[in-house]
């Protein structure tokens, strides 16, 4: 089963606003999401950004969000559990590529069949390890960024 997630702040493939950014408010976009599998008791998000010049590069990891939440507001984490994203800091960190090209920044939605994974902190290697096995659905929405050329 596919979940459908959107953004009131950007579509498919289109770039982010500047605020959901480190050149901006650095606040998470307002997410939303549907299709969810009977059973669903817990909810996590992991944005990553698969162009990094390091490779995959964490941006944001937040679990255990109740099964029926559908959507989180703009810089809110919901009642989740917020994990390690790259930077080794709890929360969402916007994107920051380097000004060289657009990168790529994938919010992925997973619908589990249990309420936790375990202690808020977890990295995102932690956190894909414990969804092992208990993912019911999972959805996806792209976005692109590119840093503001400075003279």
């Amino acid at each position: 089963m596919r979940l459908l997630v959107a953004s009131d702040s950007f579509a498919e493939g289109e770039h982010l606003a500047t605020k959901h950014t480190c050149e901006g408010s650095n606040v998470s976009p307002p997410l939303r999401w549907n299709n969810m599998p009977a059973g669903t008791r817990s909810v996590a998000i992991i944005c990553e950004d698969p162009d990094a010049p390091s490779g995959l590069f964490t941006h944001w990891v937040l679990y255990d969000l109740p099964g029926e939440t559908r959507r989180l507001t703009e810089g809110s984490p919901g009642s989740g559990k917020e994990g390690l994203n790259s930077f080794k800091k709890s929360g969402y960190a916007g994107p920051c590529p380097p000004p060289n090209g657009s990168h790529r920044y994938v919010f992925r939605v997973y619908a589990l069949d249990i309420e936790s994974i375990g202690p808020a902190g977890m990295s995102r290697q932690e956190a894909v390890a414990a969804i092992e096995g208990h993912v019911l659905a999972e959805g996806a929405l792209m976005g692109r960024y590119q840093r503001r050329r400075t003279a």
